[in-house]
């Protein structure tokens, strides 16, 4: 049986935002549990769990997209310059994980130009954003945009490009892990589990077409498991050979949406958290 061809590079029916949320001490200055203050640069996430995360991706050919707070430029510089170094793109998250949804929308063009200059300074141009919480907020994409930015992926359906030079590549809950043992965010599952349904989901997207955004945290990286990991990178690696899936940087992604924004149009949807 031939398999049909889909919209995306080489034919493939599904395409794979592959990503990693979060790094270093950031989210956890913002959410109370370090002081401001706090001494910065030696956290598990930047010193062990990313290294082993770039190593397993470079052996496995795949690149991926790491939305990093911009608090990151400062406290870990050359860890960014190796994530861009190999491949992959660092793209925003915030300047220290701020709720993005709950913020102004002149706190948002200051928060964003912050961190885009401190990116800049590092010699990395940011084209995305994940807003922290998922939501757009009152800048909505006009801000990002005015920004200099070229996509953004917050919570929701679908994929499309409803402002024709801007394109949006929503994630759902159930594809993060964070979302597995955060009740807010859905249902408690072990990593079984979790491993369980991505595969799911992975053939209705070689079957049916369409997108996924991937989101994983490197401070997650010990309750998945680094043979979890290396299952999820093979399972990509194997669609991929197989034609059915694309697995890519979320900013090759927007680009191809935008390139061919009459296949795609506004087909993305939006909701709350």
């Amino acid at each position: 049986m031939s398999r049909p061809s889909g919209p995306w590079p080489g034919g493939a029916a599904g395409a794979i935002g592959l990503s990693f949320d979060n790094l270093g001490e950031a989210a956890e200055i913002e959410l109370g549990a370090l002081a401001p203050d706090a001494p910065l640069g030696g956290h598990f996430s930047a010193t062990r769990a990313v290294p082993a995360i770039l190593e397993a991706l470079a052996s496995r050919g795949l690149t991926a997209t790491f939305f990093v707070e911009g608090l990151n430029a400062e406290a870990y510089p050359d860890l960014l310059a190796a994530i861009d170094a190999a491949g992959h793109e660092v793209a925003y998250h915030a300047w220290r994980h701020e709720q993005w949804g709950r913020l102004s929308a002149g706190a948002q063009a200051e928060n964003l130009a912050r961190g885009v200059a401190a990116f800049e300074r590092l010699g990395l141009t940011v084209s995305g954003m994940r807003p922290p919480g998922g939501e757009l907020g009152p800048g909505g994409i006009e801000l990002l945009r005015d920004a200099g930015l070229s996509y953004c992926s917050p919570v929701g359906g679908g994929i499309g490009a409803p402002e024709g030079d801007f394109a949006l590549l929503p994630f759902e809950w159930r594809n993060v892990d964070a979302s597995c043992v955060l009740p807010e965010l859905g249902p408690s599952r072990e990593p079984a589990q979790f491993l369980a349904d991505l595969e799911a989901e992975l053939e209705r997207l070689g079957r049916e077409g369409g997108h996924m955004a991937l989101v994983l945290h490197p401070f997650m990286l010990d309750w998945l498991g680094e043979d979890s990991l290396a299952a999820i990178f093979d399972r990509l690696r194997e669609g991929a050979a197989r034609g059915e899936l694309w697995p890519a940087r979320c900013r090759d992604v927007a680009e191809h949406v935008l390139a061919h924004r009459e296949a795609f149009g506004d087909g993305a949807s939006l909701s709350a958290p």
